[in-house]
């Protein structure tokens, strides 16, 4: 029944599919000579032969034949008369070969070996998914949704591998429930408390950059370089590329015909709107690029403090800036630069429509100027706070603070 319960345990190694052969044979042989150590003393003149497919061991242990009475060590020698007990051809000075039996280990003994033999290729499954994956850092990874937490979902490779994806690290639309596929770039591999923890994000730019080389050939081949990429997960991001070939358009080459390369990539990060621009050391260019899709008027730089004052007309401040921020936060990132908007006013364009103030007066209290014929600064510094309150449904201090918004863009 022992034997039973270690061959049992060979089978279950066989089960470890990041063990090697011959490290899984290594191990369960240090196990059986820890054992005959334990009982003999030495396991110097034994043999241990293991074989993890079908289970089978044999231990043979070789004692020199003394003569009667001349036996210094039991566990090294035996005596004539004894070993005539076994062979009756063996003289003195030769070599007796004898198997051990597992169950002349005891039952405790074969117990206490299985435990060790389970425990010790437990610790070196961890240290080879340790191994596997600190070298797949940065690499994507498919896996299936297992448990969705509060915080994290765990998610299970292909090999049954736990991936970890804290609530961080998602974009704020993925929403995931048991058994959905979901593909992710690994981003952090330690060991805690001996067992690996393997990190896995959507929002590295890191993720976004492993797409573009699946989608596009280009770059997969080193024809085109993504030189850096910046991202708003789930909002925005702004990709900077550069070709080594002339013939090759690098942003053509990654939106595809008709944005077929780029729409995938698209659907897989919950629809985040992706612009790719052309990398220049140009930097008043590069800055006027990266505020894309905003048309800008004129650029002054400082090279020393990194700052930036960028001026456009009116009607494209508001694409300068992005929704939330989010285009001249990203702009200032992918540059390095510290970026100021202003608008650029001449004689025929003084005026400034209310929507580009949304930024900074809600849009209900420009819907209520606009309701009493009010659509622009100059329209409403027309009037009187007096005038203003009377005519619109407005509290007088919001009033103030509005025209105090709107004086300030002409001072």
């Amino acid at each position: 029944m022992s034997n039973i319960n270690l061959i049992d345990s060979f089978q279950e190694f066989k089960d470890f599919k990041n063990i090697d052969r011959p490290t899984v044979i290594s191990v369960l042989e240090e196990v059986f000579r820890s054992m005959i150590r334990k009982k003999y003393g030495t396991d110097e003149n034994c043999d241990v032969i293991v074989n993890p497919d079908n289970g089978d061991l044999e231990i043979w242990r070789t004692r020199k034949v003394m003569e009667d009475g001349f036996s210094e060590d039991d566990d090294l020698e035996i005596e004539l008369a004894e070993v005539r007990q076994y062979d009756a051809d063996l003289e003195v000075g030769d070599d007796y070969i004898e198997q051990i039996t597992l169950e002349s280990f005891g039952r405790r003994a074969i117990l206490a070996a299985r435990q060790t033999l389970v425990s010790k290729v437990l610790e070196l499954e961890k240290d080879e998914i340790f191994k596997k994956y600190k070298d797949r850092v940065g690499e994507i990874v498919t896996g299936e949704v297992y448990q969705v937490w509060k915080k994290e979902t765990l998610v299970l490779d292909d090999e049954g591998n736990e991936l970890i994806m804290p609530k961080t690290e998602q974009i704020p639309a993925d929403y995931f429930k048991k058994g959905d596929a979901v593909r992710a770039v690994i981003s952090k591999v330690d060991m805690v408390n001996a067992t690996p923890k393997i990190i896995i994000s959507r929002v590295a730019p890191e993720f976004l950059q492993r797409l573009f080389e699946l989608e596009v050939p280009e770059i997969f081949d080193g024809l085109i370089t993504i030189k850096k990429i910046v991202r708003e997960p789930g909002e925005r991001a702004k990709v900077a590329v550069e070709s080594y070939d002339d013939r090759i358009d690098p942003v053509g080459a990654c939106v595809g015909m008709k944005g077929s390369r780029i729409h995938g990539i698209v659907r897989e990060l919950k629809n985040e709107n992706i612009d790719v621009i052309n990398f220049t050391n140009n930097i008043s260019l590069y800055i006027q690029r990266a505020l894309s899709p905003a048309k800008i008027t004129s650029i002054k730089l400082d090279e020393e403090s990194k700052h930036a004052s960028v001026y456009l007309k009116p009607d494209q401040v508001s694409l300068a800036i992005g929704r939330g921020g989010h285009n001249i936060k990203l702009a200032g990132k992918l540059t390095g630069y510290e970026i100021d908007v202003y608008r650029e006013a001449d004689e025929e364009d003084e005026d400034v429509d209310l929507e580009e103030f949304s930024d900074e007066i809600e849009s209900w209290i420009i819907d209520e100027l606009k309701a009493i014929g009010l659509d622009t600064a100059k329209s409403v510094l027309a009037l009187s706070l007096d005038d203003l309150v009377k005519r619109t449904d407005l509290e007088e201090e919001t009033v103030k603070e509005v025209l105090g918004i709107l004086r300030s863009e002409f001072e």
